[in-house]
């Protein structure tokens, strides 16, 4: 006796076994189709952090630039004043202003990463909203 060869590829041989079970026919490409979906939040969530991280190395440097052009400026004009309250003085104008840019810095700073952060979340966030409304449909269509 001959033996037929097995020409069927695997789904084939899955999709008579449901059919031969009675089991619910699967609609693949729905699936597929609601997984690209899932990717490409994961893509779009992506670029939305990266866009963020962007705007904080961008806002680093300029924070940077900023600081190393007071400090030039300042050791440019420096000049021993004449009495050590002058130079006590300066110091102190020097320190306060220094940290009034650095509390200023990391608020704008910090807005960056809060934004960047949201809006990745918010991306993923609708994501899974508009899953849970395919999910719920799906079942509803069953009935």
């Amino acid at each position: 006796m001959a033996k037929k060869p097995e020409t069927d590829s695997i789904l084939d041989m899955f999709s008579k076994f449901g059919s031969d079970m009675k089991l619910p026919k699967v609609d693949v490409e729905t699936i597929l189709g609601h997984h690209r979906k899932n990717l490409e939040a994961l893509e779009k969530s992506a670029r939305a952090s990266a866009a963020g991280a962007s705007s904080l190395i961008a806002k680093q440097r300029e924070v940077l630039q900023e600081t190393l052009k007071e400090i030039s400026e300042m050791a440019q004009s420096f000049r021993v004043p004449g009495s050590p309250q002058e130079l006590l003085s300066k110091q102190a104008d020097f320190a306060r202003r220094s940290f009034e840019a650095a509390v200023k810095n990391a608020g704008e700073t910090a807005d960056i990463v809060k934004k960047s952060g949201k809006e990745s979340i918010d991306i993923l966030r609708e994501r899974i909203r508009e899953s849970m409304e395919e999910i719920r449909s799906g079942f509803e269509d069953r009935k």
